[in-house]
């Protein structure tokens, strides 16, 4: 049985190629079943509501650096599995906040990532990059340290084309709209000037306060100044932080914005005395908070947060449960987002119970939850979607968006939530190039599910089809709405 490569890229020097049935059931009955299914869906346009890529990027429009800029440096999941093996973040070119010496020639951080190429065997990440490589980048031999300049050469020219501008990718991947993720203070005068050029439909922001509702935060007064300053009010209190807030998201609605985006350690929403909480704003603008009061804000605002999605309509994307930073001295020397968030154990029911009171009936909300915990999939998330109207599952998240994790939701949700208290898949991604890659596995492996299904009679081919039709593209775009 032929692997996710042919023969000929394993070691005869042929071309590079991937198996068109990778991540298709092995089984010989439901095969052909699956193939099936995913034919049905595989072309379909991609809808990315839930990701990182930077609005920067695809204002600028210009062409993409090198390859180990574009490919390596930024993409966390990569870097982690290469610094757990021994590979030191400098000789990656991961930046250090001090500006110290890291590897700048990028042919050289190149070498090294495929140098290691073995160490992704099995894993989200060489699925993601293989589909990049060949299918996006045209690479024509498997990574090595044989071929890494032959690679590097390879994908150099390819992104000096006109064609793979970032706008120009957007057809190209088949990407019909992409959210990007923008912080509560953010301008958004990049997303004014791609709708000026007529891009406003396809490239749209999410509002993300995570900056401002977390009051133990070093920065937390500083991003509170600039929220204020850019609302046009000044934080004193409570009441004015609230009022900022809204201020900010009827910018964003006006700036074609579908969704907020919330990151908390944890999902609660406990309410506090309004005079209480202002009190802790008030002492945390002086420096001046403990850290059990910044939390029982932070949940006291995350109630506010659905108070206000169901008055302005914002999706609200709620995905608790990840210690960041988890190496304090790693955060210290390179910042954020170089590998080190841990996920936790993370609870629901009794967490949401406070906000699902309140809104969880209302029809005006919509409320899409995450988790790294998968636990929490059969056990909370699932019933809490299958009763309540405003509550819908997002799909395996971080750490789960992998082919067996994503085996493992649908198995763990679909007796309790169904199909439809979903709201089929997101990228979660800054890796531009890798969005269609993780689309694609996400059909694939649907297209087993339902494959699965359909072969113990439990649904026709018919509606294993249209089901499929449903995950891949009818469902996101129901979920997050366009607001004007």
């Amino acid at each position: 049985m032929q692997g996710t490569t042919t023969a000929a890229a394993e070691g005869d020097g042929g071309r590079w190629t991937l198996h068109p049935e990778r991540g298709l059931p092995a089984d010989p009955v439901l095969r052909p079943l699956a193939r099936r299914v995913y034919e049905h869906v595989r072309g379909l346009p991609v809808v990315s509501m839930h990701g990182h890529v930077d609005v920067g990027l695809l204002e600028r429009d210009e062409a993409f650096p090198d390859p180990a800029t574009l490919l390596v440096v930024p993409d966390h999941y990569l870097v982690r599995m290469l610094v757990s093996q021994g590979v030191p973040h400098d000789a990656l070119g991961v930046p250090r906040r001090d500006g110290g010496a890291v590897e700048t020639d990028p042919r050289e951080v190149w070498r090294t990532f495929a140098s290691h190429w073995h160490l992704f065997r099995g894993t989200p990440t060489r699925f993601w990059m293989e589909h990049v490589l060949v299918e996006v980048l045209g690479v024509t031999q498997r990574l090595s340290s044989a071929t890494a300049d032959r690679a590097y050469d390879e994908i150099a020219a390819r992104l000096a084309a006109p064609g793979f501008r970032p706008l120009a990718l957007l057809d190209r991947l088949g990407i019909e709209v992409l959210a990007t993720t923008d912080p509560a203070d953010a301008d958004l005068a990049a997303h004014a000037a791609l709708a000026a050029r007529g891009w406003g439909e396809r490239v749209v922001p999410t509002f993300r306060p995570d900056a401002v509702l977390h009051a133990d935060r070093p920065t937390w007064r500083a991003d509170v100044a600039r929220l204020g300053e850019r609302a046009g009010i000044e934080v004193t209190g409570l009441r004015s932080l609230v009022a900022a807030l809204e201020e900010r998201r009827r910018a964003f609605v006006a700036a074609g914005a579908r969704a907020t985006d919330h990151g908390h350690l944890t999902a609660d929403t406990t309410p506090m005395d309004p005079a209480e909480a202002d009190r802790v704003v008030v002492s945390a603008l002086r420096g001046e908070v403990t850290a059990g009061a910044a939390h029982a804000l932070s949940a006291h605002l995350l109630l506010e947060m659905a108070r206000m999605s169901t008055e302005d309509g914002l999706v609200m994307q709620l995905h608790p449960g990840v210690l960041r930073d988890h190496d304090a001295g790693v955060f210290g020397v390179r910042g954020p987002d170089v590998g080190y968030d841990i996920p936790v154990a993370t609870e629901y029911t009794r967490a949401l119970r406070p906000l699902l009171e309140r809104f969880g009936h209302h029809p005006n909300l919509s409320l899409v939850l995450f988790t790294v915990d998968e636990d929490a999939f059969s056990r909370e998330l699932a019933p809490l979607a299958g009763v309540y109207p405003s509550v819908r599952l997002g799909a395996p998240w971080w750490f789960l968006d992998t082919m067996e994790g994503m085996r493992r939701f649908r198995e763990a949700v679909t007796d309790t939530a169904g199909f439809y208290n979903t709201t089929g898949f997101v990228d979660d991604t800054r890796a531009f190039l890798s969005i269609p890659a993780r689309h694609d596995m996400s059909r694939r492996v649907d297209a087993g599910h339902l494959a699965r299904l359909v072969a113990e009679h439990r649904l026709d081919l018919d509606e294993a089809l249209e089901v499929a039709t449903d995950l891949t593209y009818r469902l996101p775009r129901a979920a997050y709405p366009p607001l004007r």
